[in-house]
């Protein structure tokens, strides 16, 4: 275990920052990588999603960052909105030891008018998509020449998603001489042919074998493609878990599940890629903060999620690829925790399990569905439900005012407000759910920094 003391690049002030965010000691692909990025090297590191690599190149951008210029020195690129949204929030957070970072996030699914308007000011570090960062830069309202780092987070993903025509055409916009940072869970041939390509004598670091899971207790049931719903909510009322992704490999079953858990009186959001962004941003901040126990999700929708304490995964329908199924699963195994996997698997999907068990090198754990046909109906209601004020960061609002109001004039307890969370044009507050509906009337009779606010439950 390395202390972030022992990086001497680092100022005292961000020291204090990293112990008031609980990070103390360094994770595997910290202690690998940061010394080289604060040194300015390129770096390639192999890296699963809640491995620390946010912070990995953030503290490494942070660093370069020349606060006084108001020109864009660093941007960070994505394979989706999701993951963009949490790397700027990480970000954000780590920036908190300075003044005047400006942080933009630039993705699809937001309008490009009020993107533009933000642009006019150049922000010192964008985080954003392949393709949005393309359309500024060919409305040349963003400008890529003053750039000092260049970062390819989850890259293999990016190159999955046909990403990597629009990544050539940015590359060829930004300045030769700059810090590139490539960050994969995989490095297959195309990864190690784009390193080659974007980067100079690149650092090579793989803290670890990404095809060794975690200490997660996987489960996989036999089941018919019909029985597979019904074993579903046996699953969901015998072990009732705080929190569990659902995967599913269409859309369309996506929405069909949450609605057949939802009249089973089982807390359910479904997340996929026709949701409106607004609706994405949604569903991510109700389930992660207690206000939805079930999230049902495709595989390009879950990209980025990032639940500190997710109980279960289940894989509805096994993944065509075993290495996605790797990264599905190893959402439920954070930080060293036990995590939990349940795989129902059609006959028609054995030949996908026989592929698993060859890429796991291990046989696979089955399991009777007798106990789960058998389960009696039990109802899974969220512990939490969400109040949605209007205003946000662009009103100066912060986390503070929000529960000093709730606690102040609505007379709210300190321990029936979770987690609350700002986006530019709004605030959710979580709030138990048994007093939300309280919290609401009060909060509309009352005001927050002086000014009467609006706000509605979301359901």
């Amino acid at each position: 275990m390395t202390a972030f003391s022992t990086l001497t690049q680092l100022p005292a002030s961000q020291l204090d920052n990293l112990r008031e965010m609980g990070f103390e000691a360094m994770t595997p692909i910290q202690a690998a990588a940061l010394p080289a990025i604060l040194e300015g090297r390129d770096v390639r590191a192999q890296a699963k999603t809640g491995s620390g690599k946010t912070a990995a190149f953030g503290l490494g951008l942070l660093q370069h960052i020349d606060t006084a210029q108001y020109q864009t020195q660093s941007l960070v690129l994505c394979p989706t909105r999701e993951l963009a949204d949490q790397v700027s929030n990480e970000l954000r957070r780590l920036a908190r030891f300075t003044r005047n970072i400006k942080i933009l996030t630039l993705c699809g699914g937001q309008p490009l008018g009020a993107q533009r308007d933000s642009l006019v000011h150049a922000p010192h570090i964008v985080v954003g998509t392949p393709g949005r960062i393309l359309d500024h830069l060919k409305r040349e309202t963003l400008d890529l020449s003053q750039l000092r780092s260049l970062v390819l987070d989850e890259a293999d993903r990016m190159l999955e998603m046909g990403f990597l025509e629009d990544i050539e055409t940015i590359v060829s916009r930004a300045p030769s001489q700059r810090q590139t940072l490539l960050f994969s869970a995989t490095w297959p041939q195309d990864i190690i042919a784009i390193s080659n390509r974007f980067q100079r004598d690149a650092l090579a670091i793989a803290t670890e074998d990404v095809t060794e899971l975690p200490a997660i207790e996987q489960h996989f049931y036999e089941a018919g493609s019909r029985e597979k719903l019904n074993l579903l909510i046996g699953l969901l009322s015998q072990q009732q878990p705080a929190s569990c992704v659902v995967f599913c490999n269409t859309k369309r079953e996506c929405d069909d599940i949450a609605a057949a858990l939802e009249n089973s009186n089982i807390s359910t959001l479904a997340l996929h890629g026709d949701l409106e962004q607004r609706d994405r941003d949604r569903v991510l901040i109700r389930f992660a903060n207690g206000s939805c126990r079930v999230l049902v999700a495709t595989d390009v929708a879950a990209r980025g999620l990032d639940i500190k304490a997710l109980a279960l995964v289940v894989n509805y329908q096994l993944s065509y690829d075993p290495e996605v199924h790797v990264h599905r699963i190893g959402r439920t195994a954070r930080a060293g925790e036990q995590g939990a996997a349940v795989s129902f698997v059609a006959p028609e999907e054995m030949v996908r399990a026989h592929a698993l068990e060859d890429y796991l090198q291990q046989p696979l754990t089955w399991i009777s569905s007798a106990a789960l046909k058998n389960q009696p109906l039990q109802a899974l209601p969220a512990a939490m439900m969400t109040l949605c004020i209007d205003g946000g960061r662009k009103a100066k609002i912060r986390p503070g005012d929000i529960l000093g109001a709730l606690t102040g004039e609505a007379g709210l307890s300190a321990d029936l407000i979770g987690k609350i969370d700002l986006t530019p044009t709004h605030a959710y507050v979580a709030i138990a759910a048994a007093s939300a509906k309280e919290a609401l009337i009060k909060l509309k009779q009352g005001k927050i920094k002086g000014k009467s606010c609006r706000a509605i439950l979301l359901k």
